[in-house]
């Protein structure tokens, strides 16, 4: 077999997928099954239904990643954003996870989560420039 490297500056789902397909069967054959399930936790405007901010994660080989929390300016403070990462520590619990996984950034809340019992396991200087991209962890052992 020959092969050669093409540059697709506006890759399309299918060749993502021809690069995604073989990376999971590796994986299944190396990691076991990665069956994992995504949940939400909204905040949502009593008034108008809509979604305001809130957090979302995702259970994977057993340790929950959080993706994303919001809570809008005006609502920090509160305790919103605490009260919604100690529900998804409960999920992670529920669902036997090792640990929880997230990543911010300097800008963001990283005193937050330290606040929260998490700890910096990693950083990216200058992501975006002049400024620090964070890892942290918890474990639920």
């Amino acid at each position: 077999m020959s092969v050669e490297i093409q540059l697709s500056e506006n890759a399309t789902e299918a060749e993502r997928l021809g690069i995604l397909t073989p990376l999971l069967a590796h994986n299944l054959a190396n990691g076991g099954d990665d069956a994992h399930e995504t949940f939400a936790l909204l905040l949502r405007d009593t008034d108008s239904n809509e979604v305001i901010g809130g957090l979302y994660g995702k259970v994977s080989y057993q340790w929950l990643l959080i993706d994303l929390v919001s809570v809008p300016e005006s609502m920090r403070g509160r305790g919103i954003g605490e009260r919604l990462m100690r529900m998804a520590e409960d999920i992670a619990q529920k669902k036997n996870c090792t640990g929880i996984l997230l990543e911010t950034f300097s800008f963001q809340a990283p005193g937050f989560y330290q606040k929260l019992g998490y700890s910096e396991f990693g950083r990216l200087a200058d992501y975006p420039p002049g400024h620090t991209r964070l890892y942290y962890q918890k474990l639920l052992c």
